[in-house]
């Protein structure tokens, strides 16, 4: 399938927290009758997974091309009759849902790369390494995990889909609120199997020291271990 690099240089990496048993009744919900109207408006929806690790959390991402198109297009959505007519059923799955990082990037080439519509093809497991610094990420440590580390984990299996960084716009839609004041690296993979990521998974926790000098480790890493669902754009393997 032909592939095109995302236009999206500001995405939301989005946590939800549900009622228990709830979690399929919104992404049923949610790709029935939510995803098609939020593109509509000139959101990219990335995609959306189960947490393998928290029955009852649901992860997605969507991406903007610019904050201006952020505010233009959650207004319309969330302003919207669509919204408006399903908002009580997708609430009713949700205890928490402001668990919302704003990212951009953190290199030109590290956006992601998605087909049209999601393949029928199988789905990888999909990880996303969230490293939580105290301050700005380092461009000495980004240099450090895409000319170093990367190819380390490709070399063991893992197929890198994207890396961002935490982006300090303002939030130009504050009905929906983010987490502000985090400084995030997060790292996007697909694995073929749950065996090579545990083969990596050591790699991404474990921080070397460079030329006698130190690497600023993260304060914490966050694992989410993601299963794509049935029309998640992103984390299918070609067939």
């Amino acid at each position: 399938m032909t592939k095109a690099i995302a236009a999206s240089s500001i995405v939301e990496l989005r946590q939800y927290t549900l009622h228990p048993g709830r979690r399929d009744d919104l992404i049923a919900l949610f790709e029935r009758e939510l995803l098609q109207p939020q593109e509509a408006v000139g959101m990219q929806v990335i995609g959306q997974f189960r947490d393998l690790d928290r029955p009852d959390r649901f992860v997605w991402l969507r991406g903007f091309a610019d904050m201006e198109k952020r505010r233009q297009a959650l207004g319309d959505f969330y302003g919207g009759p669509i919204w408006k007519r399903h908002r009580t059923e997708a609430n009713a799955t949700m205890i928490d849902s402001d668990n919302v990082l704003l990212l951009h990037p953190a290199e030109a080439e590290t956006a992601f790369e998605l087909p049209d519509a999601a393949p029928a093809a199988a789905p990888a497991l999909v990880m996303a390494a969230l490293h939580h610094f105290d301050a700005p990420v380092s461009p000495r440590f980004l240099a450090y995990f895409h000319q170093q580390r990367q190819p380390l984990l490709a070399a063991m299996g893992a197929t890198a889909l994207g890396s961002f960084v935490s982006d300090y716009s303002e939030n130009t839609f504050p009905a929906l609120p983010v987490r502000e004041g985090e400084h995030v690296f997060v790292w996007f993979a697909a694995f073929q199997s749950d065996a090579i990521w545990q083969r990596c998974r050591p790699l991404l926790q474990a921080w070397p020291i460079i030329d006698a000098d130190p690497l600023p480790p993260p304060r914490t890493t966050e694992i989410l271990r993601l299963q794509p669902t049935a029309h998640s754009r992103l984390g299918w393997l070609s067939a």
